[in-house]
C-alpha cells in the first residue's frame, strides 16, 4: 500500500488474492526471511555491546552512572541517552545489511503488479517501459536484474533514507522498550505480561513515528525502479508528512505490536533460561 495504487487495505487484499492467490501475500518474502534472523542477531548484539561503551562515555561527560535506575520508576535522562545511542548504533550497522534485502523485496513485489497491469491492458506509472521485458518476478530474479542494470551499488539505492530510518527507528525502539520495561517492573522483577506489553508498545509507537520516513523511502526506491538507469529522478510528489505517507499505517502498527510482544516475551524467556543454566 505504501508504494502501489490500491484504494484501501481491503482493496489491496482483494486484488492480491484475485491476481496471485494465497501465495501473493508472501511475494518478496524470501529476502526478509533470509535477512531477519541475521539482522535481529546483529542488532541485539551491537545494542548490548554499545550499552557499556555509552555508559562509560556518559559517565565521563555528566559524571553520572547511565546504568542506574529504580524498578517501577521512569528512567533517568542518562539512561534514555544510553538506550537511544546504543539503539541508533545498532540501526546504523544493520541498515548496511538490510538495505539490499528490502530493496530487492520491493522490486519483486512491484514487478508482479506491473506485469499484471500490462496483462490486463493497463499501464501504470513509468514501470511499463522499465519492465517491458520482465518474465519473472521472483526475489532472486529481481536481485539479478538490479545488479545487471545498476551494479552492486544499485542494491543500496535509497540507502541514505534507509540509514536515517533505522538510526531513528531502532534508537526509539530500544529506548521505548527499556523505558516501559523498567517502568512496569517492581522489586520482584518484571512479569511476562509487563515484557509483552513493553514489546508491543515499543513496536507500535516507534513504528508510528518513523512510518512516514519508511513510506518516503519506499516511494523514493519505487521511483528508482521506475526510472531507467542513467536517467535523472523526478522529485517526489508528496512532502514527508503528507497524509499519503500514512497509508497502511494501522495494519503495520497492529503487525508490529503483535510481533514485538511475542518476540520480546520469547527473547527475555530464553535469556533467563540461559542465565539460570550458567548459574
Amino acid at each position: 500500500m505504501q508504494t502501489y495504487k490500491f484504494n484501501s487495505f481491503w482493496d489491496c487484499v482483494v486484488q492480491t488474492h484475485k491476481n496471485e492467490g494465497i501465495k501473493g501475500f508472501w511475494r518478496g518474502s524470501l529476502a526478509p526471511l533470509a535477512s531477519i534472523s541475521l539482522v535481529r542477531t546483529i542488532s541485539f548484539s551491537v545494542y548490548t555491546s554499545s550499552l557499556g561503551f555509552y555508559k562509560r562515555g556518559i559517565r565521563k561527560v555528566v559524571g553520572e552512572d547511565a546504568a542506574r535506575y529504580q524498578p517501577g520508576t521512569f528512567p533517568h535522562p542518562s539512561n534514555l541517552a544510553q538506550y537511544f545511542l546504543s539503539g541508533g548504533t545498532a540501526g546504523a550497522v544493520v541498515s548496511v545489511i538490510a538495505c539490499p534485502f528490502e530493496f530487492t523485496k520491493l522490486s519483486s513485489q512491484i514487478e508482479f503488479l506491473v506485469k499484471q497491469s500490462k496483462t490486463e491492458g493497463k499501464q501504470r506509472d513509468d514501470f511499463a517501459r522499465v519492465y517491458s521485458k520482465v518474465k519473472g518476478a521472483g526475489t532472486l530474479e529481481s536481485a539479478k536484474r538490479i545488479v545487471e542494470a545498476r551494479g552492486v551499488r544499485g542494491l543500496y539505492s535509497g540507502f541514505h533514507l534507509h540509514l536515517g530510518r533505522d538510526i531513528l527507528g531502532t534508537g526509539l525502539y530500544f529506548t521505548m522498550y527499556e523505558t516501559f520495561k523498567r517502568t512496569f517492573s517492581s522489586n520482584e522483577g518484571t512479569s511476562h505480561l509487563a515484557i509483552a506489553a513493553s514489546g508491543g508498545l515499543c513496536g507500535l509507537l516507534s513504528w508510528a513515528i518513523i512510518y512516514p520516513i519508511d513510506s518516503w523511502k519506499s516511494i523514493y526506491q519505487r521511483k528508482i525502479l521506475s526510472t531507467p538507469a542513467g536517467e535523472p529522478l523526478t522529485s517526489l510528489k508528496y512532502p514527508l508528512f503528507h497524509r499519503r505517507m500514512y497509508r497502511g499505517l494501522s495494519v503495520s502498527m497492529a503487525r508490529s505490536c503483535l510481533l514485538n510482544a511475542i518476540f520480546f516475551t520469547s527473547y527475555e524467556k530464553i535469556v533467563r533460561m540461559i542465565d539460570s543454566s550458567v548459574d
